[in-house]
């Protein structure tokens, strides 16, 4: 083979390889805009008459995650199973996003901390690398703790909407979580950088608890059940 046809497949092969790279960023375009209209959703929590409304939106945002299973399922389409980490760095981002929206409203349903494999069932995609398309354990985490920023704004508006008890069961459920990240040996310096950050959340967190319980607001639940 001459260097003139070495170098011509070369650039066919490169030239296959940008052709996936776009097909795989024209779906990642839509499933990030489905993602900014679930965002969109459940934001309207955060507004006083909003936390009436909260089950009606986590409905609506579920109902949008149809719309995400469509376009993950037309993601995996386009490129070969066994090549899922070669272009992750295309969807990465917006596979956080999605676990975060999809853990913020599991919270907001039952004020508990979703699985990896219940984020994965809502997606459609699988837990097990081995088995193709699916949610890696990185990626978790990272919208997991996206979510922990979101709770810190929610206790801080709770206390705007006259909630002065959802702040309380915030602080308990992000020291949980935060325990729970100390267990980790954090290796990967994004994810690390984001853990970081719920320090700032707990401290958040644990300034309006302390501002509530000087002025008498801070009561207690009256039992593990109450919501």
């Amino acid at each position: 083979m001459s260097v003139t046809d070495m170098f011509s497949n070369i650039q066919g092969f490169l030239s296959a390889d940008q052709d996936v790279r776009e097909d795989i960023r024209k779906v990642v375009q839509v499933l990030e805009q489905t993602a900014r209209e679930i965002l969109t959703v459940l934001q309207s929590v955060h507004q006083p008459s909003g936390f009436k409304d909260i089950p009606r939106k986590c409905l609506r945002a579920r109902e949008l995650f149809c719309t995400v299973r469509n376009h993950i399922g037309d993601l995996k389409t386009k490129f070969p199973a066994d090549q899922y980490y070669r272009f992750h760095e295309h969807w990465r981002f917006v596979l956080q996003r999605v676990t975060f929206l999809a853990a913020f409203v599991v919270y907001l349903e039952s004020e508990t901390l979703v699985t990896r494999e219940e984020v994965a069932q809502i997606l459609a995609i699988e837990v097990e690398r081995e088995k193709g398309f699916h949610l890696d354990i990185e990626d978790y985490l990272a919208g997991v703790l996206i979510m922990a920023s979101e709770l810190s704004r929610l206790a801080v508006n709770s206390v705007t909407a006259g909630d002065y008890c959802r702040p309380l069961r915030i602080s308990t459920f992000i020291n949980d979580l935060d325990s729970g990240f100390r267990l980790l040996n954090l290796k990967n310096d994004p994810l690390r950088k984001r853990y970081d950050g719920l320090k700032y959340d707990v401290k958040k967190i644990e300034e309006v608890v302390y501002d509530l319980s000087i002025r008498g607001l801070a009561k207690e639940p009256e039992s593990s059940g109450d919501k």
